[in-house]
């Protein structure tokens, strides 16, 4: 296990870019930082709260957090931010917060509903969304409470989703479309709640598992198969990364406290290579 970087606030999201390296979201203090070459360096300023990160084939960084939103890092000569999927307090959607994409490019998205944050005050559960090619936005899934992660299996026919106020990693199947149906368990957590999680070449689902520092890999009948762990207990999320995709970053938080900056980054070295993460393709709102 080796450290990358330490002395952030909740960071969230990693993804890996060939261009650029390791970028995360440091969702305490704003902005997507890269991480692991040189000083830490802020290279698409957004506000705090940031959930999910991805790249999109346009060069721009795709951005989870109050709205799903499409911003180019700084130096690029696009300042503008396009929003590709915004919230709507109406329908209880305060939010969103990690994402993927599949191999087509579509954005998959679940919504933060205000039940999700406050369930002992009523509200509405949320939902899976899709945005597609064409920009569209579909609902694919209802019945979502805190989305903190999803991926594909190698293959793109099954969903893996983190849901982590239920303690359950569910699967979908996945059609041609893009659609999602027969939502089931893949894994429940005794007393620990996953978050963010990454697929591998060989069809492993690796949960973060807040609050015990461990990262945790499932076969896909479910079965435990691996472990790795950090010097923090507060584990958020995770993505491969590296040349031959067998470098495991694993991100921290902060427990939330502003005062607190004792998240960082750590790489583990894996047998099983990652997948390479699909570029979203999606087109921007004229």
């Amino acid at each position: 296990m080796e450290t990358i970087s330490t002395g952030h606030g909740l960071l969230e999201g990693p993804v890996w870019d060939e261009r650029l390296g390791l970028l995360v979201a440091d969702a305490a203090v704003g902005g997507v930082w890269r991480l692991g070459s040189g000083t830490p360096t802020v290279v698409v300023p957004h506000r705090r709260g940031i959930g999910g990160l991805a790249l999109h084939e346009n060069g721009a960084v795709v951005i989870g957090g109050r709205n799903i939103a499409l911003k180019w890092p700084a130096g690029e000569g696009r300042d503008e931010t396009v929003v590709l999927l915004d919230n709507d307090p109406a329908a209880d959607v305060i939010g969103y917060n990690d994402f993927t994409t599949d191999a087509a490019g579509r954005i998959y998205v679940g919504s933060l509903a205000f039940v999700a944050m406050h369930a002992d005050r009523g509200g509405k559960a949320g939902r899976l969304h899709v945005i597609d090619l064409d920009g569209s936005v579909r609902s694919v899934a209802d019945d979502v409470m805190l989305t903190n992660g999803l991926d594909f299996s190698p293959d793109g026919t099954r969903l893996y989703h983190s849901d982590t106020l239920r303690s359950t990693v569910y699967v979908y199947d996945v059609e041609p479309n893009g659609d999602v149906r027969n939502r089931r368990n893949f894994v429940t957590l005794d007393g620990a709640m996953p978050d963010g999680l990454a697929v591998d070449s060989g069809g492993n689902v690796w949960v973060a598992e807040p609050h015990s520092g461990t990262v945790r890999a499932y076969a896909p009948d479910g079965r435990p198969v691996s472990s790795v762990s950090i010097p923090v207990p507060m584990v958020t999320s995770l993505c491969f990364g590296g040349a031959d995709l067998k470098d495991l970053y694993i991100v921290s938080g902060s427990e939330g406290l502003d005062t607190d900056h004792g998240a960082g980054v750590w790489r583990a070295r894996v047998e099983v290579p990652g997948k390479r993460s699909p570029l979203a393709r999606v087109a921007l709102p004229r």
